[in-house]
């Protein structure tokens, strides 16, 4: 593919963007940029929401992961979807009731600042990171499609692929956010339909061969009942709950946008119409992921060593032009879905939790969200960096598996918060919550020597969380709720 169409589709969705922030962000206040003033149409919230959950994390890195674990993924999704009714049924009610912008202001009424300031800091190295992981794997298509033929280093894609962010969200905010995933999503899924259109034309296969093909396949095995496995049914069901709730219903990023709607109602609605929509999306991926893996056997095309690169060869070089430009609309809109809400959340929750924005008056307000978006989106670029040296793994694997140490203290503060009647010293907080990853860390490194040959997968999280609370208990004493 030319590299100048590459940068024409980049462009051109970049400018649909610019047009939607400009739409949105007019008359903007601070209110407008972290609550969108609670007037987002449920409905917009929930499919908005698909896109900025997968990511471009499930559209490259999942179905060339079907090739090592098949439909396993699947199990933890199953997982995810009871965490998404659970969220709706206890979380949001808690949120609305007590009218939060930042979720995290809850354990500061809870337990006190400073453990308030540790929730909110592991929220920031977990959105932080995440979001580097996903645009690293983003920003490594762009290279190959675009910036490797002018010559111009990894360095200036990352630059440039937030500085676009920054350029469209540092107005409107969740307000534009919530508009632009709904476009985003859009793009993304048409993408993964395009594409097995596609390969169904060139391997002339009908609706019920391509059925047939995927569910006949071996890859398309989903349980693995191995107690010893790291993809284990049961291990990989109950980390899907605990890390949708983690991830989820206590991460700031994805509350942001159902705490827009207009009440509690219409959040829950829309986080039980977004649950199955997204479970349906991701079983389109991982067919999608047999299918690319029956479509290069029959061609003889060499399958690449690292898996994540799998979806992006077959996309731009031998499915045609039109798969590639929709392969190109649907990963830059996974990259956008994603990285704008964590940028602005991470704004949001910087401004709220560490530099109490809502003391200031609005002009003050609007000089501090501005200064902070532009650090965060400084952060991104060095973090991507870091992670272009280091990262040697499948991202989601790498994803999840640190999503396991740094949103574990989170779980645990609030289980601890919501479920128990004792009050911590709460001075002794952001040192529990140091050393719980760190006791998971070396629990997980050494697990097969300590526990018989059992492996931890994504249930480190739970391990985490737990260890979290236990070291709560310690340090805490009766409390009596007062009413």
């Amino acid at each position: 593919m030319s590299p100048y169409l590459v940068l024409g589709i980049i462009l051109g969705y970049f400018f649909v963007l610019m047009f939607i922030s400009w739409l949105t962000s007019r008359n903007a206040n601070s209110d407008t940029f972290f609550t969108a003033n609670r007037k987002s149409p449920w409905y917009l919230v929930a499919f908005g929401m698909v896109g900025a959950t997968l990511s471009g994390v499930t559209f490259i890195s999942v179905p060339g992961e079907v090739g090592n674990s098949a439909f396993a993924y699947l199990q933890f999704v199953f997982g995810n979807l009871v965490g998404y009714w659970l969220i709706a049924g206890i979380l949001l009610p808690l949120y609305y009731k007590l009218n939060l912008i930042s979720i995290y202001t809850f354990l500061e009424q809870r337990f006190g600042k400073y453990s308030y300031k540790t929730g909110s800091f592991f929220f920031l190295i977990s959105k932080l990171t995440g979001a580097a992981f996903r645009l690293y794997l983003v920003a490594g298509v762009l290279q190959i499609a675009f910036f490797d033929a002018f010559n111009i280093p990894f360095v200036i894609t990352v630059v440039v692929t937030i500085f676009l962010i920054w350029i469209y969200t540092f107005r409107g905010g969740i307000k534009t956010i919530v508009w632009t995933d709904t476009l985003q999503t859009l793009f993304l899924v048409s993408a993964v339909v395009f594409t097995i259109i596609a390969i169904s034309q060139k391997m002339e296969w009908n609706f019920g061969q391509l059925f047939n093909e995927v569910a006949e396949s071996s890859r398309a095995k989903i349980f693995i009942w191995d107690w010893r496995s790291g993809n284990n049914f049961f291990k990989q069901f109950l980390a899907g709950i605990f890390t949708t709730i983690a991830v989820n219903g206590l991460d700031q990023d994805m509350m942001q946008k159902n705490l827009t709607c207009k009440n509690k109602g219409e959040a829950q609605k829309n986080m039980v119409v977004f649950s199955l929509s997204f479970l349906t999306t991701v079983v389109l991926f991982l067919s999608l992921g047999v299918i690319l893996y029956s479509f290069a056997e029959n061609m003889g095309i060499s399958i690449p060593e690292k898996t994540d690169d799998f979806y992006p060869l077959l996309a731009l070089n031998y499915l045609g032009l039109p798969v590639g430009i929709a392969f190109l609309l649907g990963i830059t809109a996974a990259t956008y879905s994603c990285a704008d809400s964590a940028l602005t959340a991470m704004t949001t929750s910087f401004s709220v939790d560490f530099l109490n924005i809502g003391r200031y008056k609005e002009q003050k307000k609007q000089k501090i969200k501005k200064r902070s978006h532009l650090l965060f989106s400084l952060l991104l670029i060095v973090t991507i960096l870091l992670f272009r040296a280091i990262n040697d793994e499948s991202i989601v694997v790498a994803v999840f598996r640190v999503a396991g140490y740094t949103y574990g203290p989170i779980l645990g503060l609030f289980i601890f918060g919501m479920y128990s009647k004792r009050n911590v010293n709460d001075i002794w907080v952001p040192v529990i919550g140091f050393l719980a990853p760190v006791i998971c860390y070396f629990l997980s490194r050494y697990s097969e020597v300590l526990f018989n040959g059992y492996r931890f997968g994504f249930e480190l999280l739970i391990l985490n969380g737990l260890i979290t609370m236990i070291g709560l208990f310690f340090i805490s004493k009766k409390y009596v709720v007062k009413n």
